[in-house]
């Protein structure tokens, strides 16, 4: 039986942080015609694509925001580290390959491809959260 744990249950914070993330995807797609898709904002940003300056910014934004978040003292989050060594390089390198062979990532496809009714991200996005499920029960069931 799976129950809530309602000390991380947090809807309106959920809601809030969507919302600021289809913002930003809607204000990208209309200010630079771009989908939202980190693999491919990173993968301009070290590959050969023009301009870079909004590619860095919105890097940038992305690993600071939060690490000024949690400087601040505003929202105080415990972090844990879910892996390192091995693992860590093995799960990276198994997402990059998985960005390259599903033609983006979750972002791209779950926020921006979702939201433009495209059939390649609906079967992208069942594929992510089947194996995310599937992923979850291993290691909650058959690893220990």
């Amino acid at each position: 039986v799976m129950q809530i744990n309602w000390a991380e249950f947090t809807p309106i914070l959920s809601l809030l942080g969507g919302m600021l993330i289809g913002g930003a995807a809607l204000l990208l797609m209309l200010a630079n015609g771009r989908v939202m898709g980190v693999s491919s904002i990173l993968g301009g940003l070290l590959g050969k694509a023009e301009p870079k300056n909004w590619r860095l910014a919105f890097i940038a934004g992305a690993i600071l925001a939060p690490v000024l978040i949690v400087q601040s003292g505003l929202y105080d989050i415990p972090v844990q580290r879910v892996a390192n060594g091995a693992p860590l390089y093995i799960a990276a390198f198994l997402v990059g390959l998985g960005t390259a062979i599903g033609s983006g990532c979750t972002s791209g496809h779950g926020i921006c491809g979702l939201s433009r009714l495209s059939a390649r991200s609906f079967v992208a996005v069942a594929i992510f959260i089947t194996t995310a499920i599937i992923t979850v029960y291993m290691f909650r069931h058959g690893a220990g």
